[in-house]
């Protein structure tokens, strides 16, 4: 299985929500829950267009049918489906589609943690692969 910058990058990621600063779409915000072959990997997808997984927090936006994360100063852009509780994300770095379980609600963010500054919109890590 490959990883969305190893999965501890990722899922991230996966993250993420039906509402977005009036943005309407599928609900993806809560906690996922992917299992790997390094084990169980969660990342946490909040309404305020941040995303936890490990240590790391990201912002993340959707256009259409693709989720963008922001890793660094490049927005890394996945394409996702949601029915559900099940969440999938595929192309990016993605060799193979990942599916995610939500189980659960988001937690808030930490208090004094922010959001990290959004990349240009023209910044892509990788193209989009179906």
């Amino acid at each position: 299985m490959p990883s969305i910058r190893t999965l501890t990058f990722p899922l991230v990621a996966l993250a993420l929500p039906s509402m977005l600063a009036g943005q309407i779409g599928p609900d993806i915000t809560g906690t996922w829950r992917a299992e790997t072959p390094e084990g169980p990997q969660e990342i946490i997808v909040r309404p305020d267009s941040s995303a936890s997984f490990g240590d790391d927090i990201v912002r993340w936006r959707i256009e259409a049918d693709s989720i963008h994360l922001a890793i660094g100063d490049e927005w890394m852009v996945y394409k996702f489906e949601v029915r559900r509780d099940k969440l999938t994300l595929s192309g990016g770095d993605l060799e193979d589609p990942i599916e995610l379980k939500r189980v659960g609600p988001a937690t808030p963010r930490p208090q004094g943690v922010e959001v990290p500054p959004a990349p240009p919109a023209d910044r892509r890590a990788m193209p989009l692969v179906n």
